[in-house]
């Protein structure tokens, strides 16, 4: 990305003092006490073009105030069973720190099939991590080792990935756009673990999807990426699906407080208790069953040829090995 320049920073200032109160407010959320920090984020992820930079922040800002992200914190799945439902389709969750400081999120692509829930569900639980993570993990981290963090590392475990996974393809390119326009440069390394070979197909499905700057942190790495992952972490930080080679299930192996994703690990358990003590806070009430329903932003996918590519890649392995997925059986979901 290359060093932003003083002047741009200072630019970028001046245009920031502009902003109407509500804008400037959700602001405040954002930059947690750094906002020169956040003008720099936002500034890399539009190489430096301060006008463009600037019309991307003032963006994010104002879909922040429309979809009222600043108390989203307050707002819990509920009942409990659904909130379990989603958190047992789409698999993520804390594992540890790097030796940096940095939080390193696990998350199970291969075996999250976001199909217990409606989209709307799945998008409000991804934003609360993004929430929780920006105001809660990075402040407590950065207070540790005296220095601002301001970003994360997250390991995807590609185990029991298949190409029906790409019937997901609308609500994963939804996420993936969330965080590209409204948390820019707040993953530092997209680390890929497990990945079998069907990984490459995929691959070239999603790759088109991301932004350039977004495909330029993915490392895949060999087997269960264990001894790269110990060069930035220690053995305890590493997620469950790391620890050995043929670590086996991404959702199932270790025991409850090695397996991050499970509602009895302590990240989830104290998101969800930090959640339920804010909607207490602000809640008039018993908070009512429902989705918060976000503005999703327009998918850029291209079905038709999503769908060519996978008959290409399909045809491609189906001289190779024997597939248990059919292409006839893969659609694009709604959720």
């Amino acid at each position: 990305m290359g060093i932003v320049a003083e002047d741009a920073v200072n630019q970028f200032e001046a245009l920031m003092k502009q902003v109407d109160e509500p804008l400037k407010k959700t602001f405040q959320n954002i930059h947690q006490g750094y906002p020169t920090g956040t003008l720099v984020r936002f500034l890399k992820a539009r190489d430096r073009n301060v006008p463009k930079a600037h019309k991307m922040l003032l963006d994010c800002l104002n879909w922040r105030v429309e979809n009222d992200i600043d108390n989203i914190l307050a707002k819990p799945i509920v009942p409990n069973d659904l909130y379990r439902a989603v958190r047992d389709s789409q698999l993520i969750g804390l594992s540890g720190y790097t030796k940096e400081g940095l939080p390193v999120f696990a998350i199970g692509a291969g075996q999250s099939t976001f199909d217990k829930a409606s989209v709307h569900y799945y998008v409000q639980s991804h934003i609360q991590i993004n929430e929780y993570r920006d105001r809660v993990l990075l402040p407590s981290a950065s207070k540790k080792h005296g220095r601002h963090i301001t970003s994360c590392v997250k390991v995807l475990d590609m185990t029991g990935l298949k190409l029906s996974a790409l019937s997901q393809i609308k609500l994963m390119t939804i996420i993936s756009t969330i965080d590209d326009l409204n948390y820019p440069e707040k993953t530092t390394t997209y680390y890929i673990a497990n990945a079998p070979i069907i990984f490459s197909a995929c691959w070239k499905v999603v790759k088109p999807l991301l932004q350039e700057r977004t495909r330029r942190k993915i490392q895949v790495l060999p087997g269960c990426g264990r001894d790269e992952l110990l060069k930035i972490m220690d053995y305890a930080s590493l997620p469950h699906f790391c620890r050995r080679e043929g670590s086996g299930s991404s959702r199932h192996s270790g025991n409850g407080n090695d397996n991050c994703y499970t509602l009895d690990h302590p990240f989830h358990q104290q998101l969800h208790n930090y959640v339920k003590e804010q909607a207490s806070i602000t809640a008039a009430g018993p908070y009512k069953q429902g989705s918060v329903h976000v503005n999703l932003p327009d998918s850029s996918a291209d079905e038709s040829e999503i769908a060519r590519t996978i008959e290409s890649e399909l045809n491609k392995f189906g001289n190779q090995t024997r597939l248990t997925d059919s292409l006839d059986a893969i659609k694009v979901s709604d959720n």
